[in-house]
């Protein structure tokens, strides 16, 4: 898993500090937000620390160093080895969007305790499907998800969390305008939780386990990453695939706003967030980060591991895909790829938004292009969708007339949610199965992942060259060149887009969609019902039974890329993502069979016959046989979708063995008391057979850094033997042995 962050180095030591009232003092309290005046930003407490971790260690700290050893939970004995030790730290918030709150806030409910120890914040942004226009589709999910949303709100409510109602904007746009501010850690159960960087925090998505740990008070663990930088203006990378930071040079810092920086990004350029800061009339925050101006700003000779340098002036406009985000391509040459390759160069849909890509900038940057197109009498030949980022930005860009050049165009504006970005869109221009091209800014675009047809070819791109595209109807134009022909017949250039980063007048709110939890919630009650088919009360899992694990049946042997969208698919399945036994019909249903080629159809070693992979995981756990799922590199790449990891363990898996994994994924199976385990040798991969039986070995010996051992049967009754790594620290081994990390919090509590 790579999660970036991004940070400007361009401050002098102490230098370029925010504007300061003369009247304001740093010690006076000051709120974490307006939403709650009773939580205060404590960097009395990150400076304490900070001072402690630099004497210990003896040498200067990197700003991403200093905001992550600033939140540690115990700074004179944590044990600090970057890309080592584990760090255990106090986040200052979590955030949570709709659909993987539900399983969180039951997981809280497991627990036990009565009230959140963090502010904490629930965002309905997940299960808004795009259909015909934001109103209607609003009020459409509102009925279709009452019973979600009441459960949410009133969990919400009990448990002391604030609640964000359906129609308030995207969790991480929310974060931006709300949460955020320099040197704040957050937590955040959506891979996109970096995007909060872009006021300078170090927040990190997570699964709805950690999100649990934090509300419940218990030091959140993170490995210590390594960090990188470059001299002069460059960026600080956080919690790369290697638990790296590394950095980037860019002579053209200049060019690169607030929002451009937070996609994903850690970004401390002052004056820039002191304006935003301003414009969100939260001027006390942007005085007291000044007074602590020295603990936002790396200090002088300090040291890194990597460098990277990058010239942004060399960089061109890119487009990326289809099928996966890894596929780049430059714009000018995307339309003779696509001939060569056989991929429609016919643009069925633009659609810009999501939560990287759906600021007041990046509006304005699509509305200034779709006015050049309208000046010439032109519209879209593709159709066109817009999803603003948050209420505040769909007032704002509604009030400065972005809105309705954006609609003149061609533009159908959608609700302020993720929508056909998470695969929430009900769409019907084409059949499934029919071949076609769109282009989005969203974040991923595997396979069916948008629109649940596995034959659109789904490309990736900037905002304004997605309404470029849409306005000319082809892959093969490139808006830096390619001319367009007017309603006159005249030919002409898209001139380059231009955006304000921020709006002239003050942001305009909008509705407000914000509930505040009461003071005292012990009396309210969260009701779920037994026959409800959207929610349902968890029920823990087993222990560990002191032994090793003996002849697991393997479930699958997977072939190729497996994202948590394979293991558990979005889109349609949102809806029962409070529901695991009814979420888990979708486990594994999109990764590929290595011994058949085929999706969501595998042997049934029990009985002979095929069926799909959860029908024939609920009859091994019937009958009494354990399983394991055997997978290929960077397993679980993706979303931080707990339910991938929640499924396996609840249909009767035990062990996940691959080549490597992906950061988030491997927390989660860790979480839910499975062995996320890897070959020491690669190539052992190849060994394994779809009907074998793996008896993992070791177990009663289970310790940090010791390899375990596989023994491998197959039906032929020959043997195979293996060594599997694994990166348990003995917190992370307590889990396994009380069966899940929930399991071992209620052991503590007692």
């Amino acid at each position: 898993m790579c999660v970036l962050f991004l940070l400007q180095l361009a401050l002098g030591h102490g230098a370029r500090r925010l504007h300061v009232s003369a009247a304001f003092s740093a010690k006076a309290k000051v709120s974490m937000s307006r939403f709650e005046p009773a939580s205060y930003i404590n960097y009395e407490k990150m400076q304490s620390n900070v001072d402690i971790v630099r004497k210990r260690l003896n040498r200067p700290l990197t700003l991403s160093e200093k905001i992550v050893y600033g939140h540690l939970d115990d700074p004179h004995n944590q044990d600090i080895d970057r890309g080592r030790t584990y760090l255990r730290l106090r986040p200052d918030r979590v955030a949570m969007q709709d659909a993987t709150a539900q399983m969180a806030m039951l997981q809280f409910i497991s627990s036990g305790l009565p009230k959140v120890a963090v502010p904490s914040t629930i965002h309905c942004d997940h299960l808004i499907e795009a259909q015909t226009g934001g109103p209607k589709d609003l009020a459409r999910a509102k009925e279709v998800n009452q019973e979600v949303y009441n459960f949410l709100a009133s969990a919400g409510a009990k448990y002391g969390v604030g609640f964000w109602k359906p129609g308030s904007g995207i969790i991480h746009q929310i974060i931006l305008e709300n949460y955020a501010y320099p040197g704040v850690m957050l937590i955040g159960t959506d891979s996109h939780t970096p995007n909060g960087g872009g006021l300078g925090g170090i927040c990190i998505g997570v699964g709805g386990a950690d999100a649990v740990d934090v509300m419940a008070g218990i030091p959140w663990e993170l490995k210590c990453p390594k960090v990188g930088t470059a001299p002069s203006f460059a960026y600080i990378i956080l919690l790369s695939k290697s638990m790296c930071i590394k950095s980037w040079h860019s002579p053209t810092d200049a060019k690169l706003s607030l929002f451009t920086k937070g996609k994903p990004s850690l970004f401390t350029e002052v004056e820039r967030l002191r304006k935003y800061l301003v414009k969100l009339k939260v001027t006390s925050i942007a005085a007291v980060a000044d007074e602590f101006a020295d603990l936002l700003v790396p200090d002088q000779g300090c040291e890194y591991d990597e460098v990277i340098e990058l010239n942004l002036d060399e960089l061109k406009p890119h487009i990326n895909g289809p099928f996966t985000p890894d596929l780049a391509h430059p714009v000018s040459e995307i339309g003779a790829v696509a001939k060569k390759s056989g991929w429609p160069l016919e643009v069925k849909v633009g659609l810009i938004g999501s939560c990287t890509n759906s600021s007041y900038e990046d509006m304005g940057r699509a509305a200034s292009l779709a006015k050049q197109a309208l000046d010439k009498g032109l519209k879209c030949k593709a159709q066109f969708t817009v999803t603003p980022g948050s209420e505040q930005i769909r007032a704002t860009i509604e009030r400065d007339g972005y809105s309705k050049i954006l609609s003149d165009v061609g533009g159908v504006v959608l609700a302020n949610a993720c929508g056909p970005c998470i695969g929430q869109w009900d769409r019907r221009d084409v059949k499934k199965g029919e071949k076609n091209t769109i282009v989005t800014s969203f974040n991923r675009n595997f396979t069916a992942r948008n629109d649940a047809n596995p034959a659109t070819h789904a490309f990736v791109t900037s905002p304004e060259i997605v309404t470029a595209l849409a306005i000319a109807g082809t892959l093969n134009f490139n808006p830096e060149t390619d001319y367009l022909t007017a309603s006159n017949g005249e030919k002409f250039k898209l001139l380059p887009p231009d955006g304000d980063e921020l709006p002239a007048k003050d942001f305009d709110p909008g509705q407000d969609t914000y509930q505040h939890p009461p003071a005292d919630g012990t009396s309210l009650k969260v009701d779920v019902s037994p026959q409800s088919n959207r929610l349902q009360l968890l029920e823990p899992f087993d222990k560990w039974n002191g032994h090793d694990l003996e002849d697991l049946q393997v479930l699958i042997k997977v072939k190729g890329k497996c994202t948590t969208d394979h293991i558990s698919a979005a889109g349609p399945w949102l809806k029962f993502r409070g529901h695991l036994d009814n979420i888990s019909n979708n486990m594994l249903i999109g990764a590929v069979n290595i011994e058949n080629d085929a999706v969501n159809k595998i042997k049934n070693q029990l009985t002979g016959e095929y069926a799909g992979v959860p029908d024939v995981a609920r009859h091994y756990k019937a009958n009494g046989l354990s399983w394991v799922v055997v997978g290929d590199d960077n397993y679980g790449e993706g979303s931080s979708r707990e339910h991938a990891a929640l499924e396996p363990r609840h249909l009767g898996g035990r062990v996940i063995i691959v080549k490597s994994f992906a950061r988030i994924h491997e927390t989660n199976l860790k979480k839910q008391g499975l062995l996320p385990l890897t070959f020491t040798n690669p190539s052992d991969y190849d060994k394994i057979r779809p009907d074998d039986k793996i008896s993992i070995r070791g177990l009663k010996n289970f310790t940090p850094g010791t390899p375990l051992t596989a023994v491998v049967k197959h039906s032929d009754g020959s043997k195979d033997t293996m060594e599997l790594n694994h990166t348990f620290n003995e917190t992370q081994i307590q889990w396994f042995q009380a069966g899940s990390a929930l399991n071992r919090m209620k052991e503590l509590q007692h």
